[in-house]
C-alpha cells in the first residue's frame, strides 16, 4: 500500500542565504587589474547616463532556468572618465524585460541608490596599460525583492547624474572581450540597437551580476508503506 502525502508546497524553512544567481562576465582581469580593449577593437565603453539633456540606457540578455528566482540586488560596473580614483555615481534606473528588449513586458523596474562596491581596476587600451582615467568600480543596488520565472530576460539600466557637471558614466564591457548581445538606446524615445565595437565591428557583453536566491518549494509526492 502507498499512501499519498500532500506537502502542499511547503517552502524550505529558514531564511535563505543571497547568492549569486547569474554572472556576465568580468568587469576587469590580469594583475594589477585592468579591463583591456580586446585585440581589434576600438571601444572604450558604451555612454551609461542620465539627466539632464542626456539620456543613455544599455541592456544585456540572461536566462532563467530550472527555478524561480527570487531576486534581492543587482551589481553593475561602471566608470567615469577622468574621475580618476572618486566614486561619483549616485543611483541607477533599471528594469528586467521578458522577451524582447524593445517591446517586451517589464516584469520590474526602478531607481536605487548605489553603494560603492570598491574600485576594481581601469580600462586600458593596450597601448596604454597604466592609464588611470577610467576607474573602473563595483557599483551595488539594493533593489526590491522581486521573481523571476523561468524565461528570457532582457536587464536594462542607466546611471543617474544630479547636473550638467557630473556626467560621463560609461559601461566598460566585459574583461574576457567575448563578443554579445548588449544594446544601447540614446534619447530617451530611440529604441534600443547593438552596441558595435566600431574597430572590430562585432557585439558586446556587459558585466553584471544578479544575486538572490531559488525560490525552492516542494511539490505532492508519494511516501511508501
Amino acid at each position: 500500500m502507498r499512501r499519498l502525502i500532500a506537502f502542499g508546497l511547503i517552502a524550505a524553512t529558514g531564511p535563505a542565504q543571497a547568492a549569486t544567481l547569474f554572472d556576465n562576465g568580468p568587469a576587469v582581469t590580469d594583475v594589477p587589474a585592468r579591463s583591456i580593449i580586446r585585440t581589434g577593437g576600438a571601444m572604450f565603453g558604451v555612454p551609461a547616463m542620465s539627466g539632464p539633456g542626456l539620456t543613455y540606457s544599455v541592456a544585456d540578455n540572461f536566462t532563467v532556468g530550472g527555478a524561480t528566482w527570487i531576486v534581492t540586488d543587482l551589481n553593475f560596473f561602471a566608470y567615469q572618465f577622468n574621475a580618476r580614483g572618486a566614486f561619483k555615481f549616485t543611483n541607477v534606473s533599471w528594469s528586467v524585460v521578458s522577451g524582447d528588449v524593445n517591446l517586451g513586458t517589464v516584469v520590474a523596474s526602478g531607481t536605487t541608490a548605489v553603494s560603492n562596491g570598491g574600485l576594481l581596476g581601469y580600462r586600458v587600451s593596450p597601448s596604454s596599460l597604466q592609464a588611470t582615467d577610467r576607474a573602473i568600480f563595483k557599483l551595488d543596488a539594493d533593489v526590491p525583492d522581486f521573481t523571476l520565472a523561468p524565461g528570457s530576460y532582457w536587464l536594462r539600466w542607466t546611471f543617474g547624474f544630479p547636473g550638467p557637471e557630473v556626467r560621463d558614466h560609461y559601461q566598460p564591457p566585459v574583461a574576457s572581450g567575448a563578443t554579445g548581445t548588449a544594446n544601447v538606446a540614446w534619447g530617451g524615445t530611440n529604441p534600443y540597437v547593438w552596441a558595435i565595437d566600431a574597430g572590430d565591428h562585432l557585439g558586446n557583453d556587459l558585466p553584471f551580476v544578479i544575486n538572490g536566491t531559488v525560490d525552492l518549494v516542494f511539490g505532492s509526492g508519494f511516501e511508501p508503506q
